[in-house]
């Protein structure tokens, strides 16, 4: 019997064939910190999306943008299901919540997609309304799905959807930039649904669970949609409630036998940060057999960390899978093998500023790669991103992609579309991603080495900002997040800046001051480049994609339209020159994606790749 022509189809199956079976678990936090849950059938899910899909379906949505804006995770999956059995193209993105980034991701969502309806909970009706009306579109009709029961099943039909039809757009960027909404067909999920079930090797026992958003990619893809594919259970937790207390997601993991289930490196680093070792106790994370790692970049000192910290609660260290994905792939491109150590590359991080990978040498400093597995059902190549020759094992180029689950393309941009999803190597093989990653092949593992567009070309050399960040945060106990780049000056020189979060209290300028001296000091003596630009800044301050990724390009565009607010800062005078004066000051922790200092270590914001 041949498979489902679409994800619709698939869905319908699940939904009839599992009726009563859970098909997700929603978990909730108690006043007294305990975790309490509520379920929702397959059976379920299936009436609540039927319903929806025939509301939809009298109004003449087939083909039609619908954004999906629901902080709930039952409504959102039902309001996403309802989409995809509608014929209609669903449309995720974060709920305005308030926050400026978000309002302003929205609003551009809205524009650049051209929605036609717009589903949203209750309590976010109004504001939604309102937002609407603002930026001109009052004409986009708002429901809130929680409201009242619309549609009747009996009245749904099929809608006869075709493997390249486009099952929703991925929205990839937002405040800072224009959007970009990668078009992901029903043939684009159902291959990576099948890579991700061949890569972790998946079944409907496993129970995949985690705390990330649904509009992003991981969320979405990894943690949504995977366990209904599979026919399992999925165990969602509230994004906030993780970041308020990383100790919640281990809790989720222990109490309902999640045995898949992941979230960016940063995840990992506020665990071991923020969770003390009395909230440990009792703790059994021994069911815990696939802990994915997806953010750029993984690293091996925060895989260690968190290793060591919970091996007593059982936690094994070969349950770490990292892997390497994006939302023009669907999700997964590449992944290693589950139980098996992942692999690493110690290397000399001087010649892989030239794009060399070498043995470490006693007297220079030393870069510790992680290996993202081989590639899953698709073909990576590692290209020279200028004469677009395919390199060789051992030389670092952009990572290029090839295969069933490489999405058609950025909505409504041809040219970029062109550029990027239609490339072709020198040799004349066509049809490839250009990712704008930089990668190197080792013995068929894909090792990543940062961002084409992040690399900083300082005095002639090549540096990679995330050692710079790393080295730097080591400085001091204080500091949290650090967003390095360059920017040139007048007179074409280039300029080593330094955004770095520090916790500190108010009138502390001495020790400040020593910071940012220690600051300039360890880039000295590393990497041999002056940094005479380093802003100490409050946390929150350093903005992150939704997978927990810096957005380099966005803090230089901050810092030069002087929108950072420092608590302490030491300028060169050619670059303060580059600042503008009319942008005006702002950017502490008051302006980050959740308003305030609480949630300074939120590890995935208001927008991104993925």
């Amino acid at each position: 019997m041949a498979g489902p022509r679409n994800f619709t189809e698939l869905a319908v199956l699940r939904t009839a064939e599992l009726s009563d079976r859970d098909a997700y678990t929603f978990v909730h936090v108690e006043a007294d910190e305990t975790l309490s849950a509520s379920s929702l059938t397959y059976g379920e899910l299936g009436e609540r999306a039927t319903r929806l899909a025939s509301w939809l379906q009298e109004r003449g949505c087939h083909g039609q943008r619908v954004l999906i804006l629901h902080t709930d995770g039952r409504e959102f999956v039902s309001s996403f299901l309802g989409c995809l059995l509608a014929g209609a193209v669903a449309v995720p993105a974060p709920p305005p919540d308030g926050a400026r980034p978000n309002v302003e991701r929205v609003a551009n969502i809205v524009r650049d997609a051209s929605v036609s309806y717009l589903l949203t909970d209750a309590a976010n009706a109004s504001s939604v309304s309102q937002l609407l009306a603002n930026i001109g579109h009052s004409e986009v009709t708002c429901l809130a799905t929680d409201r009242t029961r619309v549609g009747a099943p009996a009245a749904w039909r099929d809608p006869g959807l075709l493997p390249d039809d486009v099952a929703y757009l991925q929205y990839t960027s937002g405040s800072v930039s224009e959007p970009k909404g990668v078009m992901v067909t029903h043939r684009n999920l159902l291959a990576n649904q099948e890579a991700i079930r061949r890569a972790l090797r998946t079944g409907p026992g496993t129970r995949v669970g985690g705390w990330l958003p649904f509009h992003h990619d991981m969320g979405l893809v990894g943690q949504l949609l995977h366990p209904l594919w599979l026919g399992g259970t999925g165990v969602v937790m509230p994004p906030a409630a993780f970041v308020r207390k990383p100790v919640r997601w281990l809790r989720m993991i222990d109490q309902y036998g999640i045995t898949a289930g992941g979230g960016p490196n940063l995840g990992y680093e506020l665990c071991v940060r923020r969770v003390r070792e009395e909230q440990t106790e009792g703790l059994d994370l021994s069911r815990w057999e696939t802990a994915v790692n997806g953010a750029e970049p993984v690293r091996a000192a925060t895989m260690d960390a968190f290793a060591e910290k919970f091996a007593p609660a059982g936690f094994r260290r070969e349950a770490f899978y990292p892997c390497y994905g994006l939302a023009e792939g669907t999700l997964l491109v590449t992944g290693g093998t589950p139980a098996r150590h992942a692999g690493r590359r110690t290397v000399d991080a001087r010649n892989l500023e030239h794009h060399r990978l070498t043995e470490p040498r006693d007297d220079r400093p030393a870069r510790t790669l992680v290996s993202c597995g081989l590639p899953r059902d698709c073909e990576v190549r590692v290209v020279d991103p200028e004469s677009h020759a395919h390199l060789p094992d051992g030389q670092v180029g952009e990572v290029w992609l090839r295969g069933e689950s490489v999405a058609h393309g950025y909505w409504n941009r041809p040219l970029e579309n062109a550029r990027d999803f239609r490339a072709t190597t020198s040799d004349g093989s066509g049809g490839f991603l250009r990712t704008g990653d930089l990668g190197v092949m080792d013995g068929g593992e894909l090792l990543l080495t940062g961002r084409l567009k992040d690399v900083m070309i300082v005095a002639g050399r090549n540096l990679y900002p995330q050692d710079i960040e790393r080295s730097v945060q080591r400085v001091s106990a204080l500091f949290g997040s650090s967003a390095a780049f360059s920017v040139e000056s007048g007179g074409g020189s280039d300029h080593v800046v330094v955004v770095q979060e520090v916790r500190t209290g108010r009138d502390f300028d001495a020790e400040l001051t020593s910071l940012a001296a220690a600051v300039q000091k360890c880039v000295v003596k590393e990497f041999e480049v002056a940094a005479e630009n380093v802003l100490l800044v409050r946390p929150g301050t350093v903005r992150r994609t939704t997978s927990g990724k810096l957005q380099r390009t966005a803090m230089r565009r901050l810092f030069l339209d002087g929108q950072i607010s420092p608590l302490h800062e030491v300028v060169a005078p050619e670059v303060r020159a580059l600042v503008s004066v009319d942008g005006g000051r702002s950017g502490g922790a008051e302006d980050g994606p959740y308003g305030g200092e609480r949630y300074a270590d939120v590890p995935y914001a208001d927008d991104g790749r993925r």
